[in-house]
């Protein structure tokens, strides 16, 4: 198995037919580009194969400054529909996010004062896939199945795991 370099969206064109569409409109729009100063990358369940109807693309930023890349959102994607903006608290600290729908795909843009390959998602994303690779397609399917019964993605994994506990912190634990 060639390893997959999450870093960059290119490894989507051969992916599944819903990894190629999320390359498209990724691309069409220019996100990955647009917010090339703020280390994009794509996070989730779309980048794993296990998306069900839906999931949302993520994609994660390193943003130092709250306000200007709120602004840069606004200007970028303000007018995609549902575009919506918003300030959260995280374990990790204050994120900025955005979220709009563009070319048939819901994004949700995740900002925080953390590089993007140590933000909690990212990590989260790495671990989830060497699972799927170790544990394969009877495994991958158990999580699909629970994600559509409407269980988030890291409780899934730590249910079909049997990890006790804070799910998003068993699954850590595991890196």
């Amino acid at each position: 198995m060639i390893p997959i370099d999450f870093t960059h969206i290119d490894y989507l064109r051969s992916g599944n037919l819903r990894q190629q569409e999320a390359y498209t409109a990724l691309s069409t729009i220019g996100i990955m580009d647009l917010l090339g100063s703020y280390m994009p990358l794509l996070a989730g369940t779309i980048p794993l194969g296990i998306d069900v109807p839906g999931s949302d693309s993520d994609i994660l930023c390193y943003r130092t400054d709250g306000d200007g890349f709120a602004t840069t959102l606004r200007q970028h994607f303000g007018h995609y529909k549902g575009f919506a903006i918003d300030h959260v608290q995280t374990m990790q600290g204050l994120a900025t996010t955005a979220c709009f729908i563009a070319h048939g795909f819901t994004i949700e843009v995740f900002g925080q004062a953390v590089p993007s390959q140590e933000q909690l998602g990212y990590r989260h994303m790495l671990v989830e896939h060497r699972l799927l690779e170790e544990h394969g397609p009877v495994f991958r399917q158990q999580i699909i199945n629970l994600k559509i019964s409407g269980l988030k993605t890291e409780p899934a994994f730590a249910q079909v795991l049997g990890l006790s506990g804070d799910p998003y912190q068993a699954l850590l634990e595991l890196e």
